[in-house]
């Protein structure tokens, strides 16, 4: 069963940029993070500050972070940044990014991040929680 997906496009910016107009590499971990809250936004239907009260959980934290570098996004390209939940597992979940300058893919991105909810015995503490069947089941495309 396919998954679904999230495609933004974009166009960057001056402020993304090194002198050069080159994207400074740790402003794709930025695009990721945008790419997953509006992917979970569109799939869920829930706003990433009602999380909590629709799912009774603080949020889905990030737990690991990569990328591949193929090519440079430079300032003034529009870009396409496509999101989607590569696997689930019993509380942690893997985001494939993709970004592509003119249709050609620029940067491969992969983040793993949990759902979670206050640990009950320390409230400063966090939790991870099985995913939800019907969470899972919004992202999967038949």
């Amino acid at each position: 069963m396919a998954s679904f997906v999230n495609r933004r496009q974009f166009t960057i910016e001056w402020g993304y940029c090194d002198p050069a107009g080159n994207v400074f590499n740790s402003r794709f971990f930025e695009f990721f993070d945008w790419g997953t809250w509006a992917l979970f936004e569109k799939a869920l239907g829930v706003r990433p500050a009602d999380l909590a009260g629709v799912f009774g959980i603080i949020g889905i934290p990030l737990v690991d972070a990569s990328a591949r570098f193929l090519a440079p996004a430079r300032f003034g390209d529009v870009v396409e940044l496509s999101s989607r939940v590569r696997e689930f597992r019993r509380s942690s979940f893997d985001i494939e990014h993709r970004l592509t300058v003119s249709g050609s893919l620029a940067v491969e991105g992969l983040e793993t991040r949990v759902w979670a909810k206050r640990h009950a015995a320390d409230p400063l503490q966090i939790k991870a929680q099985p995913v939800p069947e019907e969470v899972i089941t919004r992202f999967q495309v038949p």
